[in-house]
């Protein structure tokens, strides 16, 4: 299936690694241009150098930055419009912060958090608003997880957080929805991939039980692939999608509990 992203322009913030780095390869695999974000230099420009062998230079826009300041994200769709090409798409995908077990988390774990997961996504949606509202056509998308869907256990920053980011996703939709303008989120669950927290899990003394838990609790008993939330990604971003808006569609081996 063709899904028409040819010489689309997609923005993913945190692009460098894991889910992030997936939807930008899925993204350029089926024609579209990328523009990468993302906080480590090096990493970034890596990745950047080697899709452009593969796909092209003038496929791929990349910048380092705090995808948690205004500033700094309303200056990336800025230089994106004005030198790579107008927004089709864009991608929140910057998570995780450090953030103990309990309820006893300090203010500035909690605002951290909070910022890390929540409000990075709000700044780069807003932007994206801003210019696809007007031109009435664009697709945004959110990356929360199945952590935000109910109580899983997990640092509970993170779950409300991304809880949050669903409800936000939602009102977005509603305000965007009359101008042609969607917003959609896709909810991971156990994504292995190199130096993310489930390899290191995986690969840890505790790697055996670890794995027999991914049998019992994932109904296809194996962790998930950057690539499979690509391919759902680069879907959901695509006009192939254009009658799905304000949908939370979880991406998780069938993962409940």
């Amino acid at each position: 299936m063709d899904l028409g992203l040819k010489d689309k322009v997609i923005f993913v913030a945190g692009a460098s690694r894991g889910i992030g780095l997936g939807i930008v390869e899925t993204c350029l695999a089926e024609g579209a241009k990328v523009a990468m974000a993302a906080r480590g230099a090096e990493a970034l420009e890596a990745e950047k150098s080697r899709l452009a062998d593969i796909y092209g230079a003038d496929r791929l826009w990349s910048q380092t930055g705090d995808l948690r300041d205004t500033a700094t994200v309303d200056a990336m769709v800025a230089d994106i419009e004005e030198n790579f090409g107008s927004l089709w798409g864009v991608v929140a995908n910057v998570g995780l912060h450090p953030c103990p077990p309990g309820f006893e988390v300090d203010d500035e774990t909690w605002r951290g958090g909070m910022s890390q997961n929540l409000d990075s996504a709000f700044i780069l949606s807003r932007a994206a608003l801003r210019v696809m509202q007007p031109r009435s056509e664009g697709s945004v998308l959110f990356i929360s997880s199945i952590a935000g869907l109910s109580g899983l256990g997990t640092p509970l920053t993170y779950g409300t957080a991304k809880a949050a980011m669903n409800h936000l996703a939602k009102e977005l939709a509603l305000m965007a929805g009359p101008s042609g303008v969607r917003v959609n989120v896709i909810a991971p669950g156990n994504i292995i991939f190199p130096d993310g927290d489930w390899e290191k899990r995986a690969n840890g003394e505790k790697g055996d039980a670890w794995a027999r838990w991914i049998k019992r609790e994932v109904p296809l008993q194996r962790f998930g692939k950057p690539e499979e939330i690509g391919s759902a990604a680069a879907y959901v971003l695509s006009p192939r999608a254009s009658f799905i808006t304000g949908a939370i569609i979880p991406v998780d081996g069938g993962q409940d509990k």
